[in-house]
């Protein structure tokens, strides 16, 4: 019995997928490398697939909300590293569906920069500023790959960043691109040109696209039932014969293997148990990885009182404590008259920030915007605060390696356990911390999986004749068994 797919009349669902619950493979999580792995699978023959996923939708990190009468990204917002020799998979995506997308220029932010007054430090001094910054970390990038080849612990650097203008410089080279100071396999392979997403059907509309080559939907939204939203894993228990994995409400479902795609942020925390527990060079790894923190802060105003010329996108506030509402960008070049400015935030003041209410954000940014602008800036009539920190299912951003990181690190974070398979930004060995990490990773690791599964598929016919030999014959000293014996040895 089969049912139509109502986009592709010819395409017919098999009955059986409309009440699975168990699969030749479970996908966990259905962000942009949980929903590339499934593809790959499915194209490849796979069809029995399962996507668990533990949100009301797909997207994970990628995730548009309604704003001040626009479409604003609350996590990834760039699509990064285009216009170089080769084609970035996931600009190519974009352009298939004609996603609309703004250039932005980073580099006249060092230009803006506001002191507490409200004065914009001269750009000589601003260059000069910058251009120390950048030697320094060099510097100390050299340092510590010295000591790294010596076997030691590199020595603190001797001139760290101590005024405003040095601290807010500081903070844009390190939380934002170390391009300048290292290459970036991003933007050496992709090309050094992003792209701001200002789409009203969200960055997310690429997974849809994705979706729709391989799950049944209809008007935009999957009516497959391989996809299951709201559905929590708390446990995975894998044995020689299969995986069964739990959920939150008491479901349980079985597979041959499963791919976990949650980021490193939930890996790290309690929320999903391994039966039997991990191994110890797996967990350690997981848990020597850091988790970048990354909040845009939304703020809509009656109207536009900041500079929107060319070059003014992005604009510095020098203060003494780094990070403090340091990088700010207006949105007038992606919605011209939306009147919002978005105010980044990292790690440890992401964390504050996500802890305390949104009234008293919004009173600490209009005092920032204040010494900026003066003190008649009109009161913001709105603000939005995501807290990816705070959200068990994310637990972060995205994944950050040092700068001196041992590739070793990596692959065991990304290697196999028996059955279980890891995808996400944080399993991609060039890409890590991008959406373009992400989808190059699910793809990665299905193509890992199908290996694995043509690999057994071989073996099955020998594992089975010699299964059924030794339920046969227990005698150990039979004919027949020695037989068997020296035709798994290779000695018959």
């Amino acid at each position: 019995e089969n049912v139509t797919n109502p986009l592709s009349p010819n395409k017919q669902t098999p009955s059986f997928f409309l009440s699975m619950s168990s699969a030749s493979v479970i996908v966990i999580g259905a962000g942009i490398s949980g929903i590339s792995a499934a593809k790959v699978l499915a194209e490849n023959g796979v069809e029995d697939i399962l996507i668990l996923e533990a949100t009301d939708r797909i997207g994970g990190r990628i995730h548009k909300q309604d704003f001040g009468d626009v479409s604003v990204e609350l996590g990834a917002g760039w699509i990064a590293g285009v216009g170089g020799k080769e084609s970035n998979p996931v600009w190519e995506l974009a352009s298939r569906i004609n996603l609309r997308t703004c250039f932005s220029d980073y580099t006249s932010a060092r230009y803006n920069i506001y002191d507490r007054s409200g004065e914009i430090f001269p750009t000589g001094f601003a260059a000069d500023s910058y251009k120390k910054a950048v030697d320094s970390a060099i510097l100390k990038l050299k340092s510590l790959e010295a000591a790294e080849c010596a076997g030691q612990v590199a020595e603190e650097a001797p001139s760290s960043p101590k005024t405003p203008i040095e601290l807010a410089i500081d903070f844009i080279l390190h939380d934002f691109e170390m391009a300048e100071v290292e290459p970036i396999s991003t933007y050496v392979d992709f090309g050094e040109r992003e792209f701001l997403v200002a789409d009203e059907r969200g960055y997310e509309c690429l997974l849809y696209k994705m979706a729709e080559e391989f799950l049944f939907t209809s008007h935009g939204k999957i009516l497959d039932n391989r996809l299951k939203l709201n559905k929590v894993v708390r446990e995975i228990q894998q044995s020689k014969n299969g995986v069964t994995v739990k959920t939150e409400d008491g479901s349980e479902y079985e597979a041959n293997y499963v791919i976990v795609s949650a980021s490193i942020g939930v890996l790290q925390s309690d929320l999903l148990s391994f039966q039997p527990c991990l191994p110890r060079w797996k967990t350690e790894a997981i848990q020597k990885c850091d988790v970048m923190v990354y909040t845009k802060v939304f703020l809509k105003f009656p109207h536009c009182f900041w500079p929107c010329g060319p070059g003014q996108e992005f604009f510095i506030y020098a203060h003494e404590q780094r990070g403090y509402f340091t990088f700010w960008q207006h949105m007038e070049n992606a919605y011209p008259g939306s009147n919002i400015l978005v105010v980044t935030l990292t790690n440890e003041q992401s964390k504050r920030v996500e802890a305390q209410s949104e009234e008293e954000t919004l009173k600490e940014a209009m005092s920032v915007l204040r010494d900026m602008f003066g003190p008649t800036v009109p009161y913001a009539t709105d603000i939005l605060v995501p807290r990816w920190w705070n959200n068990r299912f994310q637990r972060g951003s995205y994944s950050n390696y040092p700068m001196i990181s041992d590739n070793q690190l990596l692959q065991n974070i990304k290697a196999p356990v028996g059955r279980i398979f890891f995808t996400g930004e944080h399993t991609s060995e060039k890409f890590s911390g991008y959406v373009h990490g992400g989808y190059l990773a699910g793809m990665d690791t299905s193509k890992s999986l199908l290996e694995e599964i043509k690999q057994s598929l071989l073996l099955q016919p020998l594992l089975a004749f010699t299964e059924s030999l030794t339920l046969k014959h227990q005698n150990p000293d039979s004919q027949i068994y020695s037989t068997n014996a020296n035709f798994i040895s290779g000695t018959s």
